[in-house]
């Protein structure tokens, strides 16, 4: 049977809904020290859907998201309770073939490419965030990248982990061409990878219209790809330092809905689906029963 990689989905809005606690832009980090048990959970809830990476909550523990909000202090510490609640969910759920994706995010945050500071310093950052993840994960996960230059930073910070490397690009959800956020291409954006050895190149938090789209593009550059795709109706709301709350999800993108979006993807040439913000473990879980129905199996690795 072919064997399809099945990650998680988004952990950010689900963890938004299960908290106690109103967004901050450090939402989805303080919970890691003020509600462990929710991340906890809903990563062995993804396990148990069917999910075979799961990627830990990190996302917003980078240096500068932390410094902007004078938390600069909890970066180690945020970044080791992420791991140690990946791997918690994992041991529970007694799923040995169930890999633990380390998470390389945007600096400055989501879909703004415009917040740059130079490369060098952007490599500097990324290789801090590596030490912290590279020895206790499977693989490293650059993702949501929204420019070549940033992703290029990542993508070679997290090569020198030893660990294999997914790349995937965020891109624009406006009518045209499929192009990153930052209006770039994707062959350009994988032409500035050139020399970087990748496992798999995917994009992510787009609209599943948006995946539709590009996926002959992404199909074109060769190789391992994949994607996973959110279930907001726009992005536009959330400006730098915002929170998630300002944005809303689609009636339209249930477990099913998703799911068949999915199942496309794989039959236009993915090897790796799940999904991102606003899908859930019900979409996952609704993801894995039909790849298995259309005769795959899903797996956490390829095989060669």
């Amino acid at each position: 049977m072919p064997e399809i990689v099945l990650t998680d989905g988004g952990m950010g809005q689900e963890l938004v809904r299960r908290s106690s606690s109103p967004p901050t832009p450090l939402w989805s980090g303080l919970v890691l020290m003020q509600e462990p048990d929710l991340v906890r959970d809903l990563h062995a809830e993804f396990i148990r859907a069917g999910a075979r990476v799961i990627t830990i909550n990190a996302y917003a523990a980078t240096p500068e998201r932390l410094a902007r909000e004078g938390a600069e202090d909890l970066f180690e510490t945020l970044q080791r309770r992420a791991i140690d609640l990946a791997v918690e969910a994992r041991e529970a759920a007694a799923e040995d073939d169930v890999l633990i994706a380390g998470c390389l995010s945007p600096l400055f945050g989501s879909y703004h490419p415009e917040l740059t500071i130079p490369f060098e310093e952007t490599l500097a950052i990324y290789r801090r965030i590596v030490a912290e993840q590279a020895g206790r994960v499977d693989l490293m996960l650059c993702e949501t990248m929204a420019s070549a230059e940033e992703a290029r930073a990542a993508a070679i910070a997290a090569s020198e982990s030893g660990r294999p490397v997914w790349m995937a690009w965020t891109l624009a959800d406006d009518p045209g061409p499929p192009r990153l956020r930052s209006g770039e291409s994707l062959a350009t954006a994988s032409a500035a990878l050139a020399g970087i050895e990748l496992a798999a190149r995917l994009v992510n938090c787009s609209r599943p219209e948006t995946v539709d789209a590009a996926l002959a593009d992404l199909v074109a550059l060769g190789g391992t790809v994949g994607a996973y795709a959110n279930a907001f109706p726009d992005v536009g709301d959330l400006k730098h330092g915002g929170t998630v709350d300002v944005l809303g999800v689609r009636d339209d993108l249930g477990p099913a809905q998703y799911a068949q979006a999915a199942v496309g993807w794989v039959a236009g040439g993915a090897a790796i689906v799940g999904g991102c913000c606003e899908v859930g473990p019900p979409h996952i879980a609704a993801l894995r029963d039909r790849l298995i129905e259309a005769g795959y199996t899903p797996v956490a690795a390829l095989r060669d």
